[in-house]
Formats: structure tokens, C-alpha cells, sequence
């Protein structure tokens, strides 16, 4: 029977799979973390105080790239290239989601209103990367090498979903809640269709090179369209949903090391 935790204990069991898996993860995290140096460096001058918040957001994301090259490295594993349809947050780029890095590489300050396109795009993203890691931290906490790296992840994941909480709903009081919601809503209903597709994507990789039967793929893309249908349908609300978070000033701190894996 198929299960999340059999699945990925298989792709965790193979070498080139991980390796694959590894890389994809890394890669879209290292991007993550320039995307937010950058945007730290370029807060417009009234939202100065956010940038620390900002910056850390992206050591995060640093540091969860060198947690899987750090997993291929203790086996003897160097990082793959990454096909370009499992790039999760360059084809959300290419779907006009979040800022757009040619903005990014410039010099000009930001706005308020793409702070604030920052926040929300941050906020649907980090919902998926909070649950996706949840999984894994509920089946693979006891993993020797696994667990430690997921559970770092995850909360801090869990924590930078916090943060775009609360960071939105104060630009939302002061009179920003409009254009929240309205972002919200674009970046929510573009987001579940590109993890749509690179969930298919990752799967005919993972598929071809665990050599799946065709059944057992069919099955598998059958279940990602089910969850596509859930989450266009009434799903997507979770992610435009804001509350006052029980984590308080969650990036107000500095980033916290990454584990060694000897």
C-alpha cells in the first residue's frame, strides 16, 4: 500500500534519488535565502526596522541548503542538476508570484506595496514548506541523520510562517488589507497549480529512476491531481487565512547553526 512515509523511505533508500531530492531542495533554498538578502537590502526607508527580520529569513534558508548538501555529502553523494520542471520557486517567478528578480539585482528601494507582495507570497509558500516538513518531522524524527535536519526545518519554517502572520496583519491595520487579500488570493490559486506541476514533475523523475511500475505512477500523479481538485476547490483558503500567531517576533533573533552531520 501506498503511503507518504513508504515513498520517501524509498527514494531515501536509493542514492541517485536522494541525491536528486537533496539537490532540488537545496537548490530552491539557496534561492530563497538570495532572494531575501536581497530584498533586506533593499526595505524602503520607513520599513527599516523589518530588515533584520528579513535578512534572517533568508540565513534560514541558507542554512536549510547546507542541511542537504551536508545529507549527500556524509554519503559520499554530490549535488545534481535540477531539472528546471521540479524548480519550484522559479517557475513561480515565471508565473509573476513574489518579486521578480530582475528587481531584485537592481539597486532602487522597494516599495511598501512590494513589501507587502514579499509578505504574502512569503505566507502561502511558507504554509506549504510548513507542512511539507511537518510530514517528514512526524515520520522521520527518529531517523539518526533525517531527524535532526527535519526537525530543525521545520520549526524554523514554522516559525517564518509566524512572522508573515504577523508582519501582515500590522501593514494590514494600516490600511494595507485590501491589496493583502487581493495578493493573497493571486499568489495562493498560482501556487497550488505550480506545486501541482512540480509534484508531478519530481514524481516521473523519482519514478524513472527507482524504475516505478506504471501502475504504481499512474496511482501516485492520480493522488497529486486529487490534491490539485481539494485545493482549487477550497483548499487554497487555508493559505490567505491571517491570524495573530502563538509564536510572537519569531525572526526576531539571530539564525540559529546548522547541525553537523560527521
Amino acid at each position: 500500500m501506498l503511503s507518504a512515509k513508504s515513498l520517501f523511505q524509498e527514494i531515501l533508500d536509493d542514492d541517485e534519488s536522494f541525491a536528486l531530492f537533496c539537490s532540488i531542495a537545496a537548490s530552491g533554498e539557496s534561492q530563497g535565502g538570495w532572494e531575501n538578502a536581497r530584498i533586506a537590502a533593499l526595505v524602503p526607508p520607513d520599513e527599516r526596522a523589518l530588515a533584520p527580520k528579513i535578512a534572517r529569513h533568508g540565513a534560514d534558508e541558507d542554512k536549510h541548503g547546507r542541511i542537504f548538501n551536508a545529507l549527500m555529502r556524509k554519503r559520499g553523494l554530490k549535488p545534481v542538476p535540477v531539472p528546471p520542471d521540479t524548480d519550484y520557486t522559479m517557475l513561480l517567478e515565471k508565473h509573476g508570484i513574489g518579486l521578480a528578480h530582475e528587481k531584485l539585482k537592481g539597486d532602487e528601494p522597494l516599495t511598501v506595496r512590494d513589501i507587502v507582495t514579499y509578505l504574502a507570497h512569503s505566507r502561502v509558500t511558507e504554509q506549504r514548506a510548513s507542512e511539507q516538513m511537518e510530514l517528514l518531522r512526524r515520520r522521520f524524527a527518529d531517523h539518526p541523520d533525517l531527524g535532526r535536519a527535519v526537525k530543525m526545518i521545520s520549526n524554523d519554517e514554522d516559525n517564518h510562517l509566524a512572522y508573515c502572520h504577523e508582519e501582515l496583519l500590522r501593514f494590514a491595520h494600516a490600511g494595507h488589507g485590501r491589496a493583502i487579500q487581493r495578493t493573497l488570493r493571486e499568489c495562493a490559486l498560482a501556487e497550488i497549480r505550480v506545486y501541482r506541476d512540480v509534484s508531478l514533475a519530481v514524481m516521473a523523475h523519482m519514478g524513472r529512476i527507482l524504475d516505478w511500475p506504471r501502475p504504481k505512477s499512474a496511482a501516485l500523479a492520480a493522488g497529486i491531481h486529487a490534491v490539485y481538485a481539494y485545493e482549487r476547490t477550497a483548499g487554497w483558503r487555508r493559505m490567505v487565512s491571517l491570524r495573530t500567531p502563538d509564536r510572537r517576533d519569531a525572526l526576531g533573533g539571530p539564525a540559529t547553526a546548522a547541525p553537523e552531520f560527521a
